[in-house]
């Protein structure tokens, strides 16, 4: 009976899930990754474009990524967006590729990007309990429509607080995992 409503829980817990993940990609944790990048968007000829369509982003040792422009015109505008992306990298352009590398982490500025990587936890977190409470009003609904029974309200309710606690615990241990690489030296 309740098939819909948790098929609908369940598809935006994982959607909040892929946001964190997203989130925390952006994080830097003291190693070059290419998702680092994924947020910063290029003026390309008038319009923003993200960085992926127009240059091939590498990663060419822990410290380094290399950013490699399709169209050679571009490096200037690519080197701009990076630097105003604010990731606390500097790129150094050549003329062909834009080149970053990725500073070591002082000790204080981990704990700080520890605690923004638990921010998003959290944040994650409230979207999940809104989801729930989305989920309950939707089941009340049906109640009142006379489309559940009282014992098909408990079941749900049920389901419902099953699966916002699985989806709190899979939070925490991403967080905790993004945490933990921050924290490695």
């Amino acid at each position: 009976m309740s098939d819909a409503v948790m098929d609908r829980l369940n598809d935006k817990i994982d959607k909040t899930l892929e946001n964190l993940k997203g989130n925390l990609n952006s994080v830097r944790a003291g190693r070059a990754n290419a998702a680092l990048l994924d947020k910063v968007m290029v003026d390309y000829y008038g319009s923003p474009t993200p960085i992926k369509q127009l240059a091939n982003v590498a990663v060419s040792d822990p410290r380094t990524l290399t950013v490699t422009p399709f169209d050679p015109k571009s490096v200037g505008s690519i080197e701009h967006a990076i630097a105003a992306a604010n990731i606390g990298i500097n790129p150094v352009n050549d003329g062909k590729v834009v080149r970053l590398s990725v500073p070591q982490l002082t000790e204080e500025r981990r704990k700080e990007l520890t605690k923004t990587v638990k921010t998003y936890g959290e944040e994650s977190k409230v979207a999940i309990r809104n989801l729930r409470r989305t989920a309950n009003e939707e089941i009340k609904k049906l109640e009142k429509a006379g489309d559940y029974t009282e014992d098909d309200v408990k079941e749900s309710d049920e389901d419902v607080k099953k699966a916002v606690e699985k989806a709190i615990k899979d939070v925490d241990a991403i967080v905790a995992k993004k945490g933990a690489d921050i924290m490695e030296v």
